[in-house]
């Protein structure tokens, strides 16, 4: 496939920065990472949820346009391939699942309006981890704000996912399930990831792959 725009995606914990940025260091891709850490409502939001669910949505929002946007429209010449650990449309995903019902449809109609003008990869790759896996994960990068996450959080998100990504049939979706495999610290399934990535003939819409 000719990818230009790789986008890696899954749930909270699923390891998509990690694989970005392996990804991007072995091929000399120019890497985008979501700017969440110096979000001031996000451990805000973790500390209760109903407060500060929609500043938190719509300051991701604004960011994740202006990120994406630029970076995406301003590939430079040093680099055949732009890899995101995000996608735009995640903002639709979270805030449904955190927004009240008058709040989501108020930031729906601000997010339908932006996201027609935002770029569409050529590969969107999904890591499915089973919940108990997120978690664990979770726990093992020791963010002092998440700490407070559930799994019924988490499952909430999950299916959010899956219920959007049923919806695409502008672009290839690769769901893999990485339950079985360690791409992080094992050599053999990071090269199986890769192989997954850029070696598979995939359609556009939903593709499975079982690892």
């Amino acid at each position: 496939m000719d990818i230009r725009f790789l986008v890696i995606e899954g749930n909270i914990g699923a390891g998509k920065t990690s694989l970005a940025r392996k990804l991007a260091d072995d091929y000399n891709a120019k890497l985008v990472l979501e700017q969440f850490a110096d979000n001031p409502f996000l451990p805000k939001f973790y500390a209760d949820q109903e407060r500060y669910s929609f500043p938190l949505e719509l300051s991701f929002l604004a960011d994740r346009y202006n990120q994406i946007k630029k970076e995406v429209l301003n590939l430079d010449l040093f680099h055949n391939i732009l890899i995101a650990d995000y996608y735009f449309s995640k903002s639709a995903i979270f805030s449904n699942n955190t927004l009240k019902d008058d709040e989501y449809r108020l930031f729906r109609r601000l997010f339908d309006i932006v996201f027609e003008s935002t770029p569409r990869p050529d590969l969107y790759i999904y890591l499915h981890l089973n919940l108990k896996g997120l978690l664990r994960n979770i726990a093992g990068r020791g963010r002092e704000y998440e700490k407070n996450i559930d799994i019924t959080y988490l499952e909430k998100i999950q299916n959010g996912y899956f219920s959007y990504l049923k919806q695409i049939l502008e672009f290839p979706v690769v769901l893999v399930d990485t339950s079985g495999i360690d791409f992080v610290n094992n050599p053999d399934d990071y090269h199986k990831m890769k192989e997954v990535i850029f070696n598979g003939n995939y359609h556009a819409g939903i593709n499975r792959v079982l690892m």
